[in-house]
């Protein structure tokens, strides 16, 4: 029997977790998402996702997508796919494949549009026993990106990166933000950011940055301002999960 249970009851924790076949688990980890993001190009009729159980142990799976908001359960978020199955057994050592079918509702057309891919695993509940009366048992949450790729689309998702502008901003005379604009349609999720300033190497935490948008990444604390433009290394993850590297030059803002 599936469920999640504590001494005070039934307790559910989603703990977020991205996964990759780079990085195979042990024999008795859950389930196994296959990839880290889900590209569906609009005249594809479907696009299938992977979800393997390399432990020793059944799962239940359930899978739904949502908008953009973490929180939501299945159901709750209105989006234009069917996902099929939504719920089921995943024995050890088994496959399965999630059909995810986009239902041709109105999406934008000059751009990539983003949702998410929950896949929850919930391990067997244990039998009871004396000797494990303080036991918690967890659910694990995967989520993941799913790109719908509109066809036409001026440019490529692999040239996205290269494309960006970046610049330096100031306040009060000192250099507290680098800033960078998407020109294309695509997403470009950025993982690292690093540049060095005056000979001081700086990094800032980074994000996606959607696509005809801009997205400053704050410095850990404000730099005397450099006599030119500052070398700027950035990496970002491709359509297959890779982590790569690319370098521009960021001017100060006028």
């Amino acid at each position: 029997m599936f469920g999640l249970r504590t001494p005070a009851g039934i307790l559910t924790a989603f703990v977020a977790a991205a996964l990759s076949t780079l990085s195979p688990p042990p024999a008795s980890a859950g389930i196994v998402v296959d990839g880290t993001r889900v590209v569906y190009p609009s005249a594809k009729r479907e696009v299938t996702i992977q979800i393997r159980n390399p432990g020793n142990t059944p799962s239940l799976v359930q899978a739904w997508l949502d908008a953009g908001n973490p929180y939501a359960k299945p159901g709750e978020s209105k989006v234009p796919f069917v996902m099929t199955p939504p719920l089921f057994r995943l024995d050890p050592t088994k496959a399965q494949s999630l059909r995810l079918v986009y239902l041709h509702e109105p999406l934008p057309q000059d751009r990539e549009s983003l949702f998410w891919l929950n896949v929850l695993d919930i391990p067997p509940r244990s039998a009871a026993s004396s000797d494990l009366s303080n036991q918690l048992e967890l659910a694990f949450k995967h989520r993941m990106k799913v790109f719908f790729r509109p066809a036409g689309l001026a440019g490529s998702a692999a040239d996205a990166p290269a494309r960006l502008t970046w610049r330096l901003l100031t306040k009060d005379g000192k250099l507290v933000a680098i800033q960078a604009s998407n020109p294309t349609a695509y997403h470009v999720s950025l993982v690292q950011l690093s540049a060095t300033v005056a000979g001081q190497p700086v990094s800032a935490k980074t994000d996606m940055i959607d696509p005809f948008a801009s997205r400053s990444f704050d410095l850990p604390a404000p730099l005397p301002l450099p006599s030119g433009p500052v070398a700027v290394d950035y990496w970002f993850v491709n359509d297959y999960g890779g982590n790569v590297k690319g370098t521009a030059a960021a001017p100060l803002a006028p």
